[in-house]
């Protein structure tokens, strides 16, 4: 063992005006190492006397030769390296007891799963077990309900109560799914019966009621998250960080794809997931800036509210069960929460994953933070759809320019229960659907768009309308915003919509569904939201173009009867020309007290193109800088996507960056959607007159954008 001595070791006496500063140098670094019999001595003065007295310190430098002061040191850095070896000891002592009481923890979970009440021979009844039973009774009374509401149905047709009709064993009532294919366009003779639809409580734009809610978490179980989020996070960053073996380029469109190989030996999982050979995997990394400081976005991405607004094509609930770990003296980095959230693609054939993710965050150092979602299994928030998220998250690092580069991986396990419908099969296998390169595109549109709120000038057109002050273009870009919002919400196919599909138009189908109205400032009433997806052999781009130019209106637009509009305010929402929210004009009508509000977005993995009749008066309320919360909206309009197939052709032909993924399509997929108000609905019961209206309205919508695209055969 060897001690570095103090200054003056050795005892001699030094002048520093004999020596030059090279030699003091020389003499100052000089190392003193104990010989064996000093070091045996020391330590056996130690085990008596760790804190020698001045006295033993001159009776030990006279018997060793060494000076006093070095005497001191040794036992200072002896009784040091002895408090760090206790101290490493301890915690290691502490870690296995922690693995010891966790493993523990997880035994009895699993042994009070199986374990036989000897009375009964039945489980015995557990806090987990009350509550499965209280799920049990919730659904067996709404069984029941369905039951007396498909027995008035068939009553109407037999004349007969369905008892008289059923056999005694219980019977399998799959869904309703009614066929009025026949009805496109054609008279229907016969009585005016009415169709049975769920009416759903509240608004299109109100978040359902979570299927589960928490009910407690423990401070051990608190502790457990903790150390999962902990390690979530360290493989993020490797995720994030790592290139080559780990993620590799793809040969045909230079996309990151992850090495499952490389995957697995990297990050070793012994009841991992990726065991069951029904999971499909997916994975996928991209990078890029974003007009934001990163501050300013790690606080959006943790607070679930603007979390929403960011991402209203994707996200369609976020909610925070439970602050596992709260936020520091204000400060974002080490907050860790419980969130609940669906993510959707807008159609209604592609149902919403939900994920129960812990949320990290973490500053890594000076302008550099890391966030993760992870998955966590917590018995009583068990989804019904199989989705698993493994660690997902981006990294966001601050730009001398007050940018961010923003790089984001998502990485998901997925079990589909039902197969997924041949439209979407492509784009969902692809990655694009739920992948990094949508979250990063949406993301960085939106961005754009929330500073163009600040830009006051070269951001409005003068077409001729009323030019709205600063105040004015912000209270348009909210007023607009909650437009696309609420037609987001109202094609989600979350746990708070039930479609009924109404007839087989195109391979989507024509689905419908009911809502009430309740949102202030929406029409009172019941809302009907009437839904298709179809398939176009037309490049995504150039549907969006057809659909958002108000000169082609007329060729789609079945409700303005032929007649032109003329757009008279475009106000800018990006570098994109098609990132505008325009307010519209019908000419040759004589409802000139209404107009129609638009906005139309793009980025590179979709676009949109939605708009909604607004009375004059609202619009100046609007164009004044007033609130616009409370103006009625009732928005239709289309989601375009690329259909998922490659074409190297498209990718060969495309010079811009903004077409991007959407090159890669070999046609697109357009979902249309419309919002009616439907009066004088006393109940849940909708005659067959208002579906055949929105019926024939789709059928005429998708008829006539085929007509103008030369595409009546597809």
């Amino acid at each position: 063992m060897e001690y570095g001595s103090g200054g003056g070791g050795g005892g001699g006496s030094e002048s520093g005006g004999d020596h030059d500063s090279s030699d003091n140098q020389r003499r100052k670094k000089r190392i003193h190492r104990h010989t064996a019999h000093q070091i045996q001595r020391l330590e056996g003065m130690f085990k008596e006397c760790p804190h020698p007295d001045e006295k033993q310190r001159l009776q030990l430098s006279r018997e060793l030769g060494l000076a006093p002061r070095q005497i001191k040191f040794w036992f200072q850095n002896r009784r040091t390296q002895m408090k760090a070896q206790h101290e490493r000891a301890d915690n290691c002592a502490l870690r296995a007891e922690n693995d010891k009481i966790r493993c523990e923890n997880i035994a009895i979970r699993a042994a009070l799963k199986n374990v036989i009440c000897p009375s009964c021979g039945a489980p015995p009844v557990t806090e987990d077990s009350y509550f499965d039973e209280q799920k049990l009774r919730m659904e067996n009374a709404q069984l029941k309900e369905e039951l007396d509401r498909v027995s008035c149905i068939a009553g109407k047709y037999t004349g007969r109560p369905i008892s008289q009709l059923l056999p005694l064993q219980p019977l399998h009532m799959p869904s309703l799914d009614l066929s009025m294919g026949s009805f496109g366009g054609h008279g229907f003779g016969g009585p005016s019966l009415d169709l049975d639809l769920d009416l759903l409580p509240g608004s299109a734009s109100s978040p359902p009621n979570l299927p589960f809610q928490p009910i407690g978490i423990s401070d051990m179980d608190k502790s457990l998250m903790t150390d999962f989020a902990a390690n979530a996070m360290e493989e993020l960053l490797r995720l994030l960080q790592t290139n080559e073996p780990l993620w590799l380029k793809s040969s045909h469109d230079g996309r990151d794809v992850l090495n499952l190989e490389s995957y697995e030996r990297m990050f070793p999982r012994p009841n991992s997931h990726l065991k069951n050979p029904n999971l499909r995997i997916e994975a996928s990394r991209d990078s890029g800036v974003v007009i934001m400081n990163a501050l300013a976005l790690v606080d959006m991405f943790m607070d679930t509210n603007k979390w929403v607004e960011l991402f209203p094509a994707l996200v369609s609930v976020s909610k925070t069960m439970e602050v596992i770990s709260p936020r520091v003296l204000g400060s974002l980095s080490g907050s860790l929460q419980l969130m609940y959230e669906e993510l959707q693609v807008l159609s209604p054939l592609v149902p919403t994953r939900e994920f129960y993710v812990l949320r990290h965050c973490q500053q890594i150092e000076q302008g550099l933070w890391a966030i993760v979602n992870v998955s966590y299994d917590f018995p009583q928030l068990a989804s019904q759809c199989r989705s698993y998220k493994l660690p997902s998250g981006c990294l966001i690092q601050d730009m001398p320019n007050g940018y961010s580069k923003v790089t984001w991986v998502e990485h998901v396990e997925i079990e589909e229960k039902t197969p997924i419908h041949q439209l979407y099969k492509d784009l969902i296998h692809s990655g694009l659907a739920f992948g990094a390169e949508r979250w990063l595109a949406t993301l960085q549109r939106m961005c754009e768009r929330l500073a163009c709120l600040m830009v006051s000038d070269n951001s409005i057109r003068d077409l001729g309308g009323v030019i709205p002050s600063l105040d004015g273009k912000r209270s348009m870009m909210k007023l607009s915003q909650r437009m696309v919002s609420n037609f987001c919400a109202c094609v989600s196919t979350s746990n708070s919509h039930r479609w009924t599909t109404l007839s087989g138009l195109n391979e989507g189908g024509v689905r419908v569904t009911l809502q009430k109205s309740t949102d202030p400032g929406q029409p009172n009433g019941v809302v009907l939201s009437a839904s298709t997806t179809f398939w176009l052999p037309v490049s995504p781009q150039n549907v969006f173009n057809f659909l958002k130019d108000e000169r082609t209106r007329t060729h789609w637009d079945v409700l303005s009867n032929g007649n032109p509009v003329q757009e008279v305010t475009n106000i800018a929402n990006g570098s994109h020309p098609g990132n505008c929210i325009s307010v519209l004009r019908a000419l040759n009508t004589s409802r000139n007290n209404i107009l129609i509000l638009q906005e139309s977005c793009i980025d590179q993995s979709g676009s949109l193109v939605v708009y909604c009749p607004v009375e004059l008066p609202y619009i100046n309320i609007a164009m004044s800088g007033e609130d616009p919360s409370c103006i009625p909206l009732l928005p239709s309009g289309f989601t375009i996507s690329p259909d998922g197939s490659y074409d190297p052709r498209n990718v060969a032909s495309t010079s811009s960056s903004t077409q991007g993924n959407m090159a890669r399509s070999g046609g697109s997929l357009i979902t249309v959607a419309f919002q009616i108000l439907v009066t004088n609905l006393p109940s849940s019961k909708l005659n067959l007159e208002s579906v055949a209206t929105v019926n024939n309205l789709i059928s005429a919508t998708v008829h006539h954008i085929k007509g103008a695209l030369n595409c009546s055969s597809s």
